[in-house]
C-alpha cells in the first residue's frame, strides 16, 4: 500500500430507529450521522476535505438523489468540498472507503468524510424487496422469485449442499450466535427482541420458510441507518493525536484491501468455480490480497472478524473464504465454538447485518466503524478482549463486488 490511512473515528445511528415513522426524512439520517460523528471525534467541520457517500437505491426508496449536496446543509463548512456517491449494492459503502483511501494516498486530501446509508422502512417488505432486486441481473436471473435474495442465497446454499453437504442446523446456530451477539451492541436494531429456540427452529409458525433453504432467522433486516467514518493521512491524524495528548499509535489505520468485481449473474459466478476449492473465488481474492497488503499470512494473525451475513450461508461460506477453516469444512468453525463470543476468532461481535441491522449502503461503513472500535478498545459491551487486528468483509449482489479491509493498530 501507499501512505497508511487512519481512521480517526466515526459514528452509528440507533439502527432500531424507523426513520419514516418518526416523520424524518433521508436529509435527517445524513445529519444524524454525519452531527454525531462529528461529535464523537471532536473534529471541527473545516477540518474535513472531501466526502464520499456510499448509497444503493435511495432514489428507489424515497426518490431522492444527489446525496453529497446535503452536506451544505448539514453545516455551513461542508459546502463547497468535492462529494461523490458510490454504488455496489451492499458493498456500496466499501466503496466510499476504498475512494476516500484513494483520494489521501495520492496525497489529494488529509481529512475525508466517509458516510454509508440507506432509507429503507417507509415502504412494504415486498416493496422494499423489490427494490434492492436491482443487483441481481434483472430479467436474467430470478425471475421466478417472490423474494429475490432469499432465493438466490438458497441456490447458493443448494450448490453448496451439493459440493459439500450442508447441514440446517450450522446455519440455526449462526443465527443464534448474531442475534445473541446483537443484545450487548447499544445500536443494534434486535437487540430488544426477544428469541427462544423455537424461533431458530424448523417452525413454520415463528421461523417460516421465505425461500427455499432460508428461513426467517437466516435473514437479515430491512434497516435505516447510516454509519460515518472519518479517514486521515499519517500527517493530519499526527495532528489529531498531538492535540489530544494520545500516542499515534493507539489510532487505528487500514492494514490492507482487497477488491473484486465477479460477472453478475450467479450462474455465471457458480459455473466457473467448478473444480475450484472456493464456492466464491472471486470473494477468496478480495479477502487474501487484503491478506497480502496487511502484510498478514492469514486468519491466525486476525483477532475477530465482521462479515458479511445478509443470509446466514453467506456468513458460513465466508468462514472458509477467510480461511478459518478449510474449504468445505465451515461446520467445524461452528461446532467448536471458535466464531463465538468467547472464542478464538469472533465472527460479528457486534450481531452482524442479521443482529444489528442491514441498511445497506451503511453495512461497509458500519463493518470499518465496529472494527475500528475493537482494535481501540472502545467496543463497550461487544468488545473482543486484547484485539490488534479485526477483517472484514462486505459484499454486494451475489458475490459480485467483494471488499475485504484489514483494520489495526
Amino acid at each position: 500500500m501507499g501512505q497508511a490511512v487512519y481512521i480517526l473515528g466515526g459514528h452509528q445511528t440507533d439502527f432500531a430507529k424507523n426513520y419514516s415513522r418518526e416523520d424524518r426524512s433521508i436529509f435527517d439520517l445524513l445529519t444524524d450521522g454525519v452531527s454525531g460523528a462529528l461529535a464523537a471525534t471532536s473534529l471541527d467541520p473545516e477540518e474535513i476535505e472531501v466526502a464520499h457517500v456510499g448509497n444503493f437505491v435511495g432514489e428507489l426508496f424515497t426518490g431522492q438523489g444527489m446525496l453529497g449536496g446535503f452536506l451544505g446543509h448539514v453545516h455551513p463548512s461542508l459546502a463547497g468540498i468535492p462529494a461523490s456517491r458510490h454504488e455496489g449494492a451492499c458493498a456500496s459503502g466499501s466503496l466510499a472507503i476504498l475512494a476516500a483511501m484513494a483520494d489521501i494516498e495520492a496525497g489529494r486530501y488529509d481529512c475525508a468524510c466517509v458516510i454509508g446509508m440507506e432509507y429503507m422502512r417507509n415502504v412494504p417488505g415486498k416493496i422494499a424487496g423489490d427494490h434492492l432486486g436491482a443487483a441481481v441481473w434483472v430479467g436474467e436471473e430470478a425471475t421466478e422469485a417472490t423474494f429475490v435474495w432469499p432465493a438466490m442465497f438458497s441456490d447458493l446454499a443448494q450448490e453448496y449442499h451439493e459440493r459439500h453437504g450442508l447441514n440446517h442446523d450450522h446455519l440455526k446456530e449462526i443465527a443464534k450466535i448474531n442475534f445473541g451477539n446483537a443484545q450487548r451492541n447499544p445500536n443494534a436494531q434486535t437487540r430488544k427482541w426477544t428469541l427462544t429456540d423455537q424461533h431458530f427452529a424448523n417452525d413454520d409458525e415463528l421461523n417460516p420458510v421465505v425461500e427455499g433453504w432460508m428461513r426467517r432467522q437466516d435473514c437479515s433486516q430491512i434497516t435505516d441507518g447510516a454509519a460515518v467514518v472519518f479517514l486521515a493521512s499519517e500527517a493530519k491524524a499526527k495532528r489529531y493525536a498531538d492535540a489530544r495528548g494520545i500516542p499515534l499509535e493507539s489510532l487505528a489505520k487500514i492494514k490492507g484491501w482487497g477488491h473484486t468485481t465477479a460477472p453478475m449473474l450467479m450462474e455465471t459466478k457458480l459455473t466457473a468455480s467448478k473444480g475450484s476449492p472456493y464456492l466464491l473465488p472471486w470473494t477468496r481474492k478480495a479477502i487474501t490480497d487484503a491478506y497480502m497488503r496487511a502484510g498478514i499470512t492469514g486468519p491466525a494473525e486476525l483477532d475477530a472478524v465482521e462479515t458479511h451475513d445478509c443470509f446466514t450461508i453467506n456468513e458460513y461460506v465466508a468462514i472458509e473464504h477467510f480461511g478459518i477453516t478449510e474449504p468445505g469444512e465451515a461446520w467445524k468453525a461452528v461446532e467448536d465454538g471458535r466464531i463465538a463470543r468467547g472464542g478464538s476468532i469472533p465472527v460479528n461481535a457486534s450481531g452482524g447485518l442479521m443482529g444489528v441491522g442491514h441498511p445497506v449502503g451503511a453495512t461497509g461503513v458500519r463493518m470499518a466503524l465496529d472494527a475500528m472500535r475493537q482494535v481501540t478498545a472502545t467496543a463497550g459491551d461487544y468488545q473482543v478482549e486484547g484485539a490488534r487486528n479485526v477483517g472484514t468483509f462486505n459484499v454486494g449482489g451475489s458475490g459480485t463486488t467483494n471488499c475485504s479491509f484489514i483494520i489495526g493498530t
